[in-house]
């Protein structure tokens, strides 16, 4: 399909948008007044639409928006309402809650409950409760420096750890680490404590690991950001060995994995993580994020403590594990993040994978479909990337956009930033038609004007 066409698409599609959403565009001018870039938050214009889409209501895999649209939602807040909006456990949890008080800085009656179902579900002893994933990871970036006394940290070309600065870096030709140029207001150079290295190149982490100064590899077992990169056979387990043999620790951040399966990727697999990381829906989607440890490292944890001197670890919020967030954790955990739960998103998810896998296949595109438990992506290649630049050199800007447009404009959502689908616990294989007769029709819309263009 060559551009010009493509940008008539497009163009016929926000024309749609803006004449099916008055109320929408209403809003997004009441709201420029008020907002930096028009939104309470600056990522909410990457959305393809020409006015955001404003929310009324959302439950389940559904959502509804300001002109009273109904959407099947694969987006569901880009992983934080993974096990669906508003859980009904967790929703009545918090309205109790917010009876008997919101925060205190004290640790809740809930607390210990929340520890033993975060031990079973997960494998790891000793726990801490943060805001964000952001949080969490940043913190165990200290812990581990401060227990290795080794001052850098090894992260993947392509890794998303939220908003942590020394993750924020990029590869260059040449296998240097740079500071991102896109960072805002960034002084100093993150390559002084940070070194990066291609995700499945298991000779590049030994290669680095050799040195001796790095206290942790910080990795997702996939990468979920620039698109999905599954990790190769074996290369988990070789990471894990590699930072054992080299006195590095392994941390696994799971906040978008835990779509793999009950107890995330790690359980999946059977490794051991020295920490792991998991965010966004652990509590139902409520601002909440946790991170684990074995009884070792928090041997470690509290020697460090005790030597250095009193006064601010840097470790540590005044909302973090506040009531309401803990008896968001105990609800979800206990009722929603089930092995029952998870049964019902894998199976329904692999239905959908082949859904759209033979939709691909019917239209001739030269696409494919990755899948790793609830979470899948449709990538513009014909097989999975194997690393962060074969995932980059996949992308098409232009293309993306305006599937999403398209979609957003027959009722479904997905996720903004890349092609990611998640299926929630209610979703099954025929609620998702829709999704799979709007792909069909975009695929053969584009296929038909490639062709007419030649």
């Amino acid at each position: 399909m060559i551009r010009a066409q493509l940008a008539a698409l497009l163009e016929r599609e926000r024309h749609r948008y803006l004449e099916t959403h008055p109320r929408s565009v209403a809003l997004a001018e009441e709201d420029a007044r008020h907002y930096l870039f028009g939104v309470p938050l600056h990522w909410m214009r990457d959305w393809p639409a020409p006015a955001v889409l404003h929310v009324a209501r959302a439950e389940g895999h559904r959502l509804w928006c300001a002109d009273g649209h109904e959407y099947l939602d694969f987006c569901l807040g880009d992983s934080g309402a993974m096990f669906g909006h508003s859980p009904a456990p967790v929703a009545q949890a918090i309205a109790a809650q917010a009876q008997r008080g919101l925060t205190a800085m004290l640790p809740s009656t809930l607390s210990a409950e929340v520890g033993e179902r975060l031990a079973h579900c997960f494998g790891l002893p000793r726990w801490q409760v943060t805001l964000s994933a952001s949080d969490a990871n940043r913190f165990v970036l200290r812990w581990a420096r401060a227990i290795t006394g080794r001052p850098k940290v090894l992260v993947f070309d392509g890794c998303y750890h939220g908003t942590v600065d020394d993750t924020l870096v990029d590869m260059d030709a040449h296998g240097r680490t740079l500071t991102r140029a896109s960072l805002l207001g960034q002084v100093h150079d993150l390559a002084l404590g940070t070194v990066v290295v291609p995700f499945n190149d298991i000779a590049a982490v030994e290669h680095a690991l050799a040195r001796g100064d790095i206290a942790c590899v910080l990795t997702e077992p996939a990468l979920t950001n620039c698109g999905l990169v599954p990790p190769l056979p074996g290369f988990l387990a070789q990471l894990q060995k590699a930072c054992r043999q080299h006195g590095t620790l392994f941390v696994l951040d799971e906040t978008h994995t835990l779509s793999s399966g009950w107890g995330g990727h790690a359980r999946v697999e059977g490794l051991a993580p020295d920490f792991l990381v998991i965010g966004k829906a652990i509590a139902g989607g409520l601002p909440c994020a946790v991170y684990g440890f074995s009884e070792a490292i928090n041997r470690r944890m509290e020697a460090a403590k005790r030597a250095a001197p009193d006064g601010h670890s840097g470790i540590g919020t005044t909302l973090s594990a506040n009531l309401l967030a803990m008896a968001a954790l105990r609800a979800s955990l206990g009722e929603v993040v089930t092995p029952a739960n998870y049964e019902r998103m894998l199976t329904s998810a692999a239905a959908i994978e082949a859904q759209l896998r033979a939709a691909i296949a019917q239209a001739g595109v030269p696409w494919s479909v990755t899948r790793l438990g609830a979470r899948m992506e449709l990538q513009f290649c014909e097989q999975p990337p194997r690393d962060a630049a074969q995932a980059r050199a996949a992308m098409d800007e232009d293309l993306e956009r305006t599937l999403h447009l398209w979609l957003l404009n027959r009722g479904i959502l997905v996720t903004p930033f890349h092609n990611m689908l998640l299926v929630a616990p209610a979703m099954s294989a025929e609620a998702a038609q829709p999704l799979v007769t709007a792909l069909t029709e975009f695929l053969f819309t584009i296929r038909e004007a490639r062709f007419a263009s030649r």
